[in-house]
């Protein structure tokens, strides 16, 4: 028994519960509309898990997503740049709005947690400041929608990136050195600079993609919404954290795994779709998104204590 089969039984549970109170939750448009939904936040969940891995956290990547949103808007929109151009600005701030976490965090050794405290704040404002808190770009080519809106075969057309990334980052974590070393450093990182792991650039390299995949989510939710606006991706760290936590990834760092990550993505998917086609109150998602969570963290001490015996 692991964690990562408890959360499928409750994932399987949840199926199950709202085929039977849900209306049309078993077909296959709603599995298409449940990954189109949570394209954006599965790509910062799955970024965060090496980041929480070394014992991290990135508080900004909502904020951010809503930045690079913005940036992309007033690039194709009010500079008339062409659309990829556009979308390279809007990666490359991302890129760059993570080598200053990264910068903050690894260099200067600053608290994860104050410094993305701190840039949460920070990219939200300059997103609302470059938007005066009220413009909002659409009327995006339907090229461009079609990322976001349309469909390839029987799969929303964001499914492709969400797996490319999920398989890139399942390389990276579970098959190479630079993720055993993530995970050395997340357990004890005095152990794993005396083992001599370049510690700093390993935990500066997983913030900067961190912000490379906020930069690319930010295009996935303007092309799904058509509109890019301040207040883009709000919330959306939060859920990415609980869908990592929930997955199994330790807070603490030095355990966890990306395959658990998109299970509890998947479990928060689908119990926010599920409410809602059982015409549920959708302030119960919270509560029952709570009572996951806390049930993950015991499980989670639970096998610790389990494996320590």
């Amino acid at each position: 028994m692991t964690h990562e089969r408890v959360l499928a039984a409750c994932l399987g549970l949840e199926i199950v519960l709202f085929t039977i109170i849900g209306s049309n939750f078993l077909t296959l448009a709603n599995a298409g509309e449940i990954v189109r939904a949570s394209a954006e936040v599965g790509l910062l969940a799955i970024a965060l898990t090496p980041v929480i891995l070394t014992g991290g956290i990135d508080l900004s990547v909502g904020s951010l997503l809503a930045l690079c949103a913005v940036v992309f808007g007033i690039a194709s929109r009010e500079a008339g740049w062409p659309i990829a151009l556009a979308a390279v600005a809007a990666i490359a701030t991302g890129v760059a709005a993570g080598s200053l976490n990264a910068a903050l965090v690894s260099r200067l050794g600053v608290p994860p947690l104050i410094v993305t405290l701190g840039t949460f704040s920070l990219f939200r404002g300059l997103a609302e400041a470059a938007t005066a808190g009220v413009r909002n770009y659409s009327n995006f080519p339907a090229g461009f929608l079609f990322l976001g809106q349309g469909t390839i075969g029987f799969f929303p057309a964001q499914a492709p990136v969400l797996v490319m990334v999920a398989v890139g980052f399942w390389l990276l974590v579970h098959r190479t050195t630079v993720g055993r070393t993530l995970m050395a450093i997340g357990f004890s990182t005095d152990g794993a600079r005396y083992a001599g792991v370049p510690v700093g650039r390993r935990v500066g390299a997983v913030y900067v993609l961190s912000g490379l995949c906020a930069g690319v989510a930010s295009l996935l939710y303007v092309a799904r919404l058509g509109q890019a606006k301040a207040d883009a991706g709000t919330g959306f760290e939060l859920m990415a954290i609980t869908a990592v936590v929930l997955g199994g990834t330790s807070i603490f760092g030095g355990r966890g795994s990306v395959g658990g990550t998109l299970l509890g993505l998947a479990t928060l998917a689908v119990l926010q779709n599920g409410l809602r086609l059982a015409d549920l109150p959708a302030e119960l998602a919270g509560v029952v998104t709570a009572a996951l969570l806390l049930a993950a963290l015991g499980a989670n001490r639970l096998f610790e204590g389990r494996n320590r015996g």
